[in-house]
């Protein structure tokens, strides 16, 4: 009997129904082929987004002495997939702190920092990790 094969534009998963194990065989040309290496493409879209993220949030964030502000970059890794603000009082502030534009200095700054940013600027973080990653 013959092992089952998937076979796809990406690759191949070869079966060993003996042992019941399988192996995934990537097709060179997708992986470093026409367009370049998708796995560094979608890499580089991710640190994108998570620094784009980052740095749109900062005119929405709350500001008293910066900590906040400077806690998303040290709580970051960059191209992980996660922002993290991580000062003790980021949560109380996310959910409870003041309404956006409590003070005329700050008039975006206020709690629901992400979401607002979010909603105002994240067209244009996919626009532009879409064009990293060499999708349309």
């Amino acid at each position: 009997m013959t092992a089952p094969v998937i076979d796809t534009p990406r690759g191949s998963i070869l079966v060993n129904t003996a042992s019941m194990k399988a192996e995934l065989k990537w097709n060179p040309g997708f992986v470093s082929g026409a367009g370049g290496n998708w796995q560094g493409k979608y890499s580089n879209a991710q640190k994108f987004v998570d620094s784009e993220i980052l740095r749109l949030s900062e005119p929405y964030t709350p500001l008293q002495t910066g900590m906040l502000v400077m806690s998303g970059t040290l709580g970051t890794d960059v191209g992980s997939g996660t922002v993290s603000w991580i000062v003790p009082y980021a949560k109380s502030q996310y959910y409870g702190g003041r309404k956006e534009g409590a003070s005329e200095t700050g008039k975006l700054r206020g709690r629901y920092w992400f979401e607002r940013m979010k909603e105002v600027r994240g067209p244009e973080i996919i626009a532009g990790a879409k064009k990293i990653a060499g999708g349309g």
